[in-house]
């Protein structure tokens, strides 16, 4: 399927790894021009080589910590102008709720609110002037079903469909679109460190502890395993283009069956 994205430019936070990796890649391929964003210039050339490998010519990196008000400010002098905005910069953990600094609870809305809300002041009014945009938070499955484990994490996804749904608000009658996607657990660089904070086992092997976590704290879970991060990345890609005109306002779940909610 072609998704029409020859000729826009698209802007992908966190993107030298995991989900924003794949993003950028997948929105490269479709024939998009593909701006990726991290903190360490070996990161950025390596996936700025991996996604030109792939097919996806028209791909630059730029080296700043969007997570900053600075380094917000950086990237909009350098890229004045964008057509698709996809906020996936996040960062989580499994932390009891009791040992949650204040320290902690700011780091996460800085890191994961603060950054993408930034951008977004920065570059919606154009696409509203424009009449075409799209804007894309990368929220997750939490955001809706708070893990007990994660509510510091768990508040920064549900802030951030809040602030989705409170731009799309801002559309009415235009071509710019601004939705939230809902991934659940995915593969990502990070992700064994992460099950084995939270496995019975941590020395198990990493098939082990996923199908642990699954069984015991995702045992909602239809799909049974870790998402792909090419699963996510094609549904980003779609709400990206033209094609999903209209979609707007809207939480979309990848989350694998996880919600057993029909809403």
């Amino acid at each position: 399927m072609d998704l029409k994205l020859n000729g826009k430019t698209a802007l992908v936070t966190g993107s030298t790894a995991g989900i924003g990796l794949e993003i950028a890649r997948t929105l490269a391929v479709e024939g998009a021009d593909v701006i990726v964003t991290g903190r360490s210039q070996a990161k950025l050339d390596q996936a700025v080589e991996s996604i030109r490998a792939s097919g996806g010519k028209a791909v630059r990196g730029i080296l700043a910590d969007v997570a900053t008000a600075e380094g917000a400010s950086a990237l909009i002098a350098a890229v004045s102008r964008i057509d698709i905005l996809v906020n996936n910069l996040g960062i989580y953990e499994s932390k009891p709720f009791a040992e949650i600094s204040d320290a902690d609870w700011q780091k996460y809305f800085e890191v994961n609110v603060l950054s993408g809300a930034r951008l977004a002041r920065a570059y919606f009014p154009a696409m509203l002037e424009r009449n075409w945009g799209r804007v894309i938070f990368i929220s997750s499955e939490t955001g809706l079903s708070p893990a007990k484990d994660m509510i510091h994490y768990a508040m920064t996804k549900t802030a951030q469909i809040s602030i989705s749904r409170g731009m799309a608000e801002m559309t009415k009658g235009t071509n710019v679109t601004v939705n939230s996607v809902l991934p659940g657990p995915t593969r990502s660089e990070g992700i064994i460190d992460f099950l084995k904070s939270v496995s019975s086992d941590p020395q198990g092997t990493p098939e082990a502890i996923e199908a642990e976590f699954f069984a015991k704290g995702r045992p909602s879970s239809l799909l049974q395993r870790m998402i792909e991060p090419e699963e996510i990345a094609g549904m980003v890609a779609y709400l990206a283009s033209p094609l999903s005109a209209a979609t707007n306002g809207a939480a979309i779940r990848v989350e694998g069956g996880l919600l057993s909610t029909i809403g």
